[in-house]
C-alpha cells in the first residue's frame, strides 16, 4: 500500500504477562474500528492477488471454517453496520461482497477485519495443530511455514515461548469453553508500518525498541466452536506512530 494504515491509539490496556489472558466482555470478538475501510481494502488486495500466501486449509478443518463463517454471520446480523442477506454481505463501507460456503475463511476474510486461524486437536495428539487459516496481516511469520504444525512449532522462533508457556498455552486451548471467549493482547515495536509482513522463521530476526518510529498491537480472541469443538485464534491488528520516534 501507498500510504500507511494507522490507528490513532490502541483501544485497549495491554498486559505483558503471557499468556495474559482475560474475558472477552458481553462476547463481542467481532470488532469494527475507524480504519475499517483501508484495512479491508488492502485485505481484498492480499486475498486477490496473493491468495495461496493468505489462505491455507487442510484436509478435515472444512467443517469447523463453515461453522466459523456461519457463527460470524449471525453475529453480523444482529448489528446495524452490516446488511446480510442469504447470499451476500454488505460492510460498513458499502462494498458487497458475495457468501462462499466452499470458501468459508476467504468470505470470512473480506467481511471481517481480524485475521482467523483453526486449530484442532486430533486424537492421540498433545497439541492443537493450525489446521487452517485466512492470515492477511501477519508479523514476522508466514502461513506456509505454520500449517499444520502444532502450537510449539507454530512459535518457533519466539524466545519467550518456552517449555512452560507452551503447557500453559495448551491448557488455555484446551480448557477454553464455548461461549466464553478469551483474549489477550501482544505489543511490537516496528520500523515499518506494513500491516502485511510474511518473515520466513529461517531469517535472522531483528529486534526494535522503543525508539522505533511504529507501534504494533494484535487483539488476540480465542474461542471454541460449539459444533466442531475446534479452537479459533482470531488477530486484530493496530498500527500507530510512536510520538517518541517523531519527536526525537
Amino acid at each position: 500500500m501507498s500510504e500507511p494504515i494507522l490507528h490513532s491509539a490502541i483501544p485497549y490496556e495491554i498486559r505483558h504477562s503471557l499468556p495474559g489472558t482475560q474475558p472477552v466482555p458481553d462476547d463481542d470478538w467481532l470488532w469494527v474500528d475507524e480504519m475499517y475501510a483501508p484495512q479491508m481494502a488492502y485485505r481484498d488486495w492480499l486475498i486477490a492477488d496473493r491468495p495461496d500466501v493468505v489462505h491455507w486449509m487442510g484436509a478435515g478443518s472444512e467443517g469447523a471454517a463453515r461453522e466459523l463463517l456461519s457463527m460470524s454471520l449471525d453475529k453480523l446480523r444482529n448489528r446495524n453496520d452490516f446488511s446480510v442477506s442469504a447470499g451476500q454481505v454488505v460492510r460498513p463501507d458499502g462494498v458487497a461482497v458475495s457468501i462462499d460456503p466452499e470458501q468459508p475463511l476467504v468470505t470470512l476474510g473480506r467481511i471481517a477485519q481480524a485475521d482467523y486461524c483453526i486449530l484442532q486437536r486430533p486424537e492421540g495428539s498433545d497439541e492443537h495443530l493450525l489446521t487452517a487459516a485466512i492470515l492477511c496481516f501477519p508479523s514476522s511469520w508466514m502461513l506456509a511455514e505454520k500449517s499444520g504444525r502444532p502450537l510449539t512449532a507454530i512459535h518457533i522462533p519466539v524466545p519467550q515461548y518456552d517449555e512452560g508457556i507452551a503447557r500453559r498455552v495448551q491448557r488455555l486451548f484446551d480448557g477454553v469453553q464455548v461461549g466464553r471467549p478469551l483474549w489477550r493482547a501482544n505489543s511490537l515495536w516496528h520500523g515499518f508500518p506494513d500491516l502485511h509482513q510474511p518473515k520466513s522463521e529461517s531469517l535472522p530476526r531483528r529486534s526494535y525498541g522503543p525508539d522505533a518510529p511504529y507501534f504494533r498491537s494484535e487483539r488476540q480472541v480465542i474461542m471454541r466452536l460449539p459444533e466442531t469443538r475446534a479452537v479459533v485464534f482470531s488477530i486484530h491488528t493496530f498500527v500507530t506512530r510512536n510520538p517518541g520516534a517523531v519527536s526525537a
